[in-house]
């Protein structure tokens, strides 16, 4: 627990002393910007005053009357028209600082899903084409999660899921087919629906290069469609690779056939009465279940819909013991996903275990113009060519920086910036100049008196970085890594003007050395940050 929920807890113990509690009033500390009242503040009396009919003020001394003494504050103070002002102890604040140098690269861990085993899929994009920036979104967000939840403790799984099988696979196979009598000078028939990216030209000239003309137009689509498969994979998995995502598994929708998982699901389903049979097509009873419509699962032609071998595939979530399965989708998913929940719920599963974060998706914009993409046009831009254009480390972070459901504009003008403007190098070079003043340090300052770290900034300074703990905790608790983002550049900001106003190594040496514990703390803050976000820390820019 950090020192913001030190006093929440100790405002809320107050609260229920006075039997003014309501667990549903959210109490907030602020930060005044005038130093003369305090290091933080509470406009709970306000809140309470309308609620009670009660005079503010009053409220805010009945609190600061019953709140306990603590090494945290120094003192609180009352003023009008009822705000409650808390004034940091300062020797607390130290000996908080002095335990993130100890703890260094294991600060901001700590234990709280402990034993507990969490599954992460994302990316599962079907082996038709290379990945595109349309799965960056997704591909970042499930390895930041994935990060964010190790340091909380989690032991988590990452997971691949994809189909190499259907129509899509087939016109891939086709569409390669076509190119392949088309190098030949031999006559071809592109598919109307077929893949027109480069990569379809490139697989079909590996296939003349193996086999020259050795395959006649006899030959079933399947060799085509190998080809393409294993070169389209290897291709994703090389991208991912560059981007330092690593899967445990890697899930073939085929096992699912194979294991009669599929078959498994529409026999359950029907010892419920949830199936029935409308125009040769197998319907699932989805209103029945609590949805808006019923759902055809498998069509009159014998095929499957998506819907069932999704619902077959997070059984096996369930079956595998998982105390928590997160699932990244894009907003293409908004309408599948609760129908799989249902039917979860409806065998009986405990479908809480189940989140489903779903993305927003993205626009790359280039010169104030946004950049127009098809991937069946082989209009697209791959994972692979915004990471040559800007690199790994700020293609990981544009990714992550917003809202999941806020649409994203990847600015790649932005994104390219040497400055303020780029928060990627804003934080970089925060923790690069912080090295390169500690390269020039020929004294000890392990003894550093720490109680000289008591302007105004240094004290912000100290409860930002304080903070993060209770934010690393927070981001696994609402699976949001953008809160990380925004705090590594608040504080990095808060750094860059701090050592814009004061020397760090100056004239008074007991000075310099605390100040040389502060930038260190504020350095192996920045680290940590990064490296859960899966981004370098420099030494030197």
């Amino acid at each position: 627990m950090n020192m913001k929920d030190l006093i929440k807890e100790e405002i809320k113990n107050a609260l229920i002393s006075m039997d003014y509690y309501d667990e549903k009033i959210d109490i907030i500390l602020s930060t005044p910007k005038n130093k003369d009242f305090g290091d933080l503040a509470t406009n709970i009396s306000f809140i309470l005053a309308k609620k009670l009919g009660l005079n503010p003020i009053e409220i805010a001394n009945d609190i600061k009357k019953k709140m306990n003494k603590s090494d945290l504050l120094n003192d609180i103070s009352v003023i009008n028209p009822g705000f409650i002002n808390f004034f940091l102890n300062p020797q607390y604040l130290n000996k908080k600082l002095k335990q993130v140098i100890s703890k260094n690269k294991t600060y901001g861990s700590n234990k709280s899903g402990k034993n507990k085993r969490v599954l992460i899929e994302f990316v599962s994009a079907n082996p038709t084409g290379p990945l595109t920036v349309g799965h960056g979104r997704g591909a970042i967000l499930g390895d930041v999660i994935a990060n964010i939840l190790t340091w909380n403790g989690y032991q988590v799984d990452r997971e691949y899921y994809y189909n190499n099988a259907g129509r899509q696979m087939r016109i891939l196979g086709e569409s390669v087919q076509a190119r392949y009598f088309e190098i030949l000078g031999q006559e071809f028939n592109f598919p109307e629906d077929g893949y027109h990216g480069s990569y379809i030209k490139d697989i079909a000239k590996n296939l003349v290069d193996k086999k020259n003309d050795a395959i006649s137009k006899d030959t079933t689509i399947d060799v085509f469609k190998k080809e393409a498969e294993n070169f389209v994979f290897n291709q994703i998995k090389k991208t991912l690779a560059t981007l330092k995502i690593n899967f445990n598994y890697f899930f073939n929708e085929k096992t699912l056939y194979k294991n009669k998982k599929i078959d498994d699901v529409i026999k359950r389903l029907k010892k419920k009465n949830l199936i029935y049979e409308k125009d040769g097509a197998i319907w699932f009873n989805a209103i029945k279940a609590g949805r808006e419509s019923d759902r055809v699962l498998i069509k009159s032609t014998g095929e499957p819909t998506y819907r069932l071998p999704d619902m077959a595939y997070h059984i096996t979530k369930m079956e595998r013991g998982y105390d928590l399965c997160v699932d990244i989708f894009g907003a293409d998913h908004m309408d599948a996903y609760p129908d799989v929940l249902a039917v979860l719920k409806e065998l009986e599963y405990d479908d809480e275990k189940i989140i489903v974060l779903i993305h927003q998706f993205i626009s790359i914009i280039k010169d104030g113009e946004t950049v127009k993409m098809s991937t069946r046009k082989g209009t697209f831009i791959t994972l692979d060519e915004l990471i040559n254009e800007v690199g790994i480390d700020v293609t990981r972070y544009f990714f992550i920086m917003r809202n999941i459901n806020s649409h994203l504009n990847f600015d790649l003008n932005i994104a390219k910036e040497k400055s303020e403007k780029n928060p990627v190098f804003y934080i970089q070079y925060a923790h690069a100049r912080i090295m390169n003043i500690k390269k020039n340090i020929d004294f000890n300052y392990k003894n550093a008196n720490l109680d000289l770290l008591n302007n105004n900034e240094e004290t912000k300074l100290i409860s930002k970085i304080l903070d993060f703990e209770n934010l690393i905790y927070k981001s696994a608790e609402l699976k949001e890594p953008q809160l990380l983002c925004n705090y590594l550049f608040d504080l990095s900001s808060m750094f860059h003007k701090y050592y814009a106003k004061n020397r760090i190594i100056n004239e008074n040496l007991e000075l310099s050395k605390a100040r040389i514990i502060l930038i260190e703390a504020i350095r192996i803050t920045i680290n940590n940050g990064l490296d859960i976000l899966g981004i370098s820390s420099p030494k030197k820019m």
